[in-house]
């Protein structure tokens, strides 16, 4: 089915008011049941991440993050268990992930004698369990699942559908047999680039 730049616009004006959650990707499906929902997901990440590139400085100014740390910490010291870092990202409009990176880096600033390396960061939001705070490492925990377009959840999802998309590749130049090389070959042979597969003799379209 192919989606006109009417129907494009339509769902693009529609997300300006929707947070980037999975519950807000199922009202989208309610609101356009004719599209798939791998077509209103695309749609719906790549208007996210450009409004969130236009708005990203804003959120990280000292002033932010130090209002942001304090309504986090005063909304646990209310009710430790509501979701309150997602809250938090939905109001101001951030995507989930990115506030729960903001909060946990703010935290282990009074909490760490160095401040922690991005390494440490990057595996603590893979693994919350790592958090050494079980209050914070649960709201990082609902930040992250409840994120559609950023964080570990997402990108482990993006790392799975190419590889998935590099094997339907790889049997299909097999099934045309045709010769190439893989990105471990072309590493071998020094190349600083290494697309998926390179043909080793180029064809026309006629034969492919």
């Amino acid at each position: 089915m192919i989606l006109t730049k009417a129907q494009y616009d339509e769902i693009a004006q529609c997300l300006v008011s929707v947070p980037p959650t999975r519950q807000s990707l199922r009202k989208l499906k309610q609101t356009f049941p004719s599209q798939s929902q791998a077509t209103l997901l695309s749609i719906f990440s790549q208007e996210y991440q450009k409004h969130i590139k236009r708005t990203h400085a804003k959120h990280h100014t000292s002033e932010a993050i130090e209002t942001y740390y304090q309504r986090y910490l005063n909304g646990v010291g209310r009710n430790g268990s509501a979701p309150v870092l997602l809250e938090l990202a939905n109001e101001v409009d951030y995507a989930p992930s990115l506030m729960a990176r903001i909060i946990l880096e703010r935290f282990l600033q009074d909490h760490e004698e160095t401040p922690p390396s991005k390494s440490v960061i990057n595996s603590m939001l893979r693994d919350p369990s790592q958090i050494p705070d079980g209050v914070l490492a649960n709201q990082v925990y609902q930040c992250i699942v409840n994120d559609c377009c950023y964080g570990p959840l997402v990108d482990c999802i993006k790392h799975a559908i190419g590889h998935e998309h590099e094997v339907l590749l790889r049997d299909l130049l097999l099934e045309k047999n045709l010769s190439f090389l893989d990105e471990d070959q072309l590493r071998a042979k020094g190349y600083d680039k290494t697309p998926d597969f390179i043909l080793q003799v180029p064809v026309d379209s006629g034969r492919a």
